[in-house]
C-alpha cells in the first residue's frame, strides 16, 4: 500500500512539473539575474557612496556590502569590464554614464518593490530588506504591474 501511495505521490508530483523548455527558462532567469544583482548592488552604493560621501572607495564598498576588501576589489574590476565604472589609484571609484544609468534605473526599482511591500502592509524595515533580492528577480512585466496596483491604490484613497 505504501508503495501504491508513493507511486501515485509520484506520479501527482511529475504532473504538477511545467514543461522541461519552460521550467529550465525559469531557472535560467533566475542565475542571470543573481549574476547581475551583485554588479547592480555595487552601482546603486557606488552612486549612493558618490552621493553622500563625495567618494566611492572600495574599502567602503566592502565595509558596507559585507564583503573581503579582496571581493571588492574583483567586482570592481568586473564593473570596469562591463564599462559600468572606471576607478583611480586613491581616487576610489566613480561610474560610468553607462553605470550610473543602470544605478538609477535600479533604485527606481527598488523604491517601486518597497513602496508594493508597505502597501500591502510590510513594514518599512522588512519591506526595505526583502525589496534587495526581489528587486533583482522581478520581470518588467511584473513591475509594470506593481505600478498600475500603486497607481489605482492611489486612486482608490484620494
Amino acid at each position: 500500500m505504501a508503495d501504491t501511495a508513493k507511486r501515485k505521490g509520484g506520479r501527482a508530483a511529475e504532473e504538477k512539473l511545467p514543461a522541461e523548455g519552460t521550467q529550465a527558462r525559469r531557472f535560467g532567469k533566475t542565475r542571470s539575474a543573481q549574476s547581475t544583482a551583485l554588479l547592480e548592488d555595487y552601482v546603486e552604493l557606488i552612486a549612493d557612496l558618490f552621493g553622500s560621501a563625495g567618494e566611492a572607495r572600495p574599502t567602503d564598498i566592502a565595509r558596507r556590502l559585507g564583503v573581503s576588501h579582496a571581493t571588492a576589489v574583483k567586482t570592481i574590476a568586473r564593473l570596469k569590464r562591463a564599462g559600468l565604472a572606471t576607478a583611480r589609484p586613491y581616487r576610489g571609484v566613480f561610474l560610468t554614464e553607462k553605470g550610473q544609468a543602470l544605478a538609477d534605473r535600479v533604485r527606481v526599482r527598488h523604491r517601486l518593490v518597497v513602496d508594493v511591500l508597505r502597501a500591502l502592509g510590510v513594514p518599512t524595515e522588512a519591506a526595505e530588506a526583502d525589496a534587495e533580492g526581489i528587486e533583482h528577480h522581478v520581470s518588467e512585466v511584473t513591475l509594470k504591474a506593481f505600478a498600475q496596483f500603486l497607481r489605482s491604490r492611489g486612486r482608490a484613497e484620494a
